[in-house]
């Protein structure tokens, strides 16, 4: 029974993940890597993504803003201005759509190698996935922050670097509890691998917990003027 829910769970992601493609292709977001993390954040967030996107994409569509120079982007504001809940919400995505890409690569990658990390499979997720999870953030966050703040390549790896790393811990904490959950006392013997449709359910359920803790770090880091809002 969880395995059919598991399906129809991952199913209807994925149909957001695609209808949401699917519009960028006549709608193209200004920010072009938003044209990336929107679909991809509806593979674990599903019809929220898609309402979301509904809700916000078309204002920070292209053809929305077409005279705007990159750095007066509708999401910029001056420090220290309350950042919406929309825009937090959405640099949040930002930071999760790297994590699910990762992990979508790196859990295959460690089921089929049968890769442990003293001697457990979920040490060797965790740490593989923090490793491709901060490197991806970091990229996604380098093609937000260059064109907003117009800086040199140095600088925006820089920028990427401080905007992106709380963010990525915070994601992965709430990420990381609900993985030991699963792997310690939801199904602790067989453990189930990434060839387990119940896996990807309980995945897109961490995802939606790391989106959480990393809400407000999030908030902080707009606030401070270390992330730009988007």
């Amino acid at each position: 029974m969880l395995s059919i829910f598991a399906w129809l769970s991952i199913g209807i992601a994925t149909v957001c993940g695609i209808l949401i493609a699917l519009d960028e292709t006549r709608n193209p977001q200004a920010m072009g890597i938003m044209n990336v993390v929107w679909p991809v954040s509806a593979l674990y967030l599903s019809v929220a993504a898609l309402w979301a996107y509904y809700r916000f994409g078309p204002k920070k569509a292209t053809n929305a803003f077409p005279r705007r120079m990159s750095h007066q982007h509708e999401g910029s504001r001056t420090q220290n201005q309350e950042p919406s809940p929309s825009q937090i919400a959405i640099g949040t995505s930002h930071c999760g759509a790297g994590c699910m890409l990762a992990d979508l690569v790196c859990e295959f990658v460690i089921a089929a190698s049968g890769f442990t990390l003293l001697g457990s499979v979920l040490w060797a997720e965790y740490a593989i996935d923090l490793g491709a999870a901060w490197s991806l953030g970091v990229v996604f966050q380098y093609f937000a922050i260059k064109p907003m703040r117009d800086l040199s390549v140095s600088q925006a790896i820089i920028a990427s670097i401080q905007a992106d790393t709380l963010s990525i811990a915070a994601f992965q904490v709430g990420m990381y509890a609900w993985m030991a959950m699963t792997f310690f006392v939801l199904f602790p013997d067989p453990h189930l691998t990434a060839f387990d449709p119940r896996y990807w359910l309980m995945m897109q359920i961490a995802m939606i917990c790391g989106f959480v803790t990393a809400y407000p770090v999030n908030g902080w880091l707009i606030r401070a003027g270390i992330k730009e809002p988007m």
